[in-house]
């Protein structure tokens, strides 16, 4: 008996430990930071946030029309650029570098994201008087609670998930992941407060972020207020690569 109870001990000390050790690892598994790329020199906005100081890439534009972009938990933002440029002449591009991303100081976190993503907002909205907001794959999270606390006037959601703790069950199912995340996301909380026109842009064979999980935010909001545009053939990271990804940005705009 006492041996059976000596192994029942180990394996809940071995769980236990690796539950301490996902709950203090856990914000270097969600994000990615990636450097500012060497010779790098697209144009860039400095901004100034509580306790970090934030790189913005920017494409200027005088007019009324902004896009304000948040990027996925490894994405390097500049690379939209050149695409964003070509697609949405007559908008200024605001395209926000995280926290430890791109230039930016500081280190990342949900709360922390979300301030900036307000700050960033209210500094474009000064400028601009139509601000679409868009964010993809992680984005999407800071995306859509910040267009349920500032005045919008579009929202686009690519590759969206329904909450981060759906998804960190889904790869960790053995651990209480509810319990131990500390950044959540949880974009349904979000998606029945938003009134102004919303596009999601899911890919059919996503295997990041299930179909499930981006329908089932769809789902969430207001009847009338969001689409989804589904976007053959493609996954998560090759959604870029074709056509018709920029295509339905663009349609998503003229909502």
């Amino acid at each position: 008996m006492k041996p059976l109870l000596n192994a029942v001990l180990f394996v809940a000390l071995v769980y236990v430990g690796l539950c301490v050790a996902l709950f203090f690892l856990q914000r270097s598994l969600l994000y990615f930071p990636q450097p500012r790329p060497r010779g790098e020199t697209s144009a860039t906005l400095p901004l100034k946030v509580d306790g970090a100081d934030l790189v913005v890439s920017v494409r200027e534009f005088d007019g009324p029309n902004a896009i304000v972009y948040f990027g996925g938990n490894g994405e390097d933002v500049t690379h939209n650029m050149p695409s964003f440029s070509a697609a949405f002449p007559d908008y200024a591009l605001y395209l926000m570098n995280y926290r430890g991303f791109g230039g930016s100081s500081g280190s990342p976190g949900e709360s922390v994201i979300q301030q900036d993503a307000l700050a960033l907002f209210d500094h474009v909205h000064a400028r601009h008087s139509d601000v679409v907001v868009m964010g993809r794959s992680l984005g999407s999270g800071v995306a859509i609670r910040l267009a349920s606390q500032r005045p919008a006037s579009g929202l686009v959601l690519i590759t969206p998930y329904s909450s981060i703790v759906e998804l960190g069950a889904r790869q960790f199912p053995m651990f209480p992941v509810k319990w131990l995340l500390q950044d959540k996301y949880e974009s349904w909380r979000y998606a029945p407060e938003i009134t102004v026109p919303t596009t999601l842009v899911v890919a059919e064979h996503d295997e990041i972020i299930p179909r499930a999980s981006s329908e089932d935010l769809y789902a969430r909001f207001r009847p009338g207020v969001a689409s989804l545009e589904l976007i053959p053939g493609v996954g998560h990271n090759d959604l870029g690569a074709t056509p018709l990804y920029v295509q339905s940005l663009q349609r998503a705009l003229k909502r």
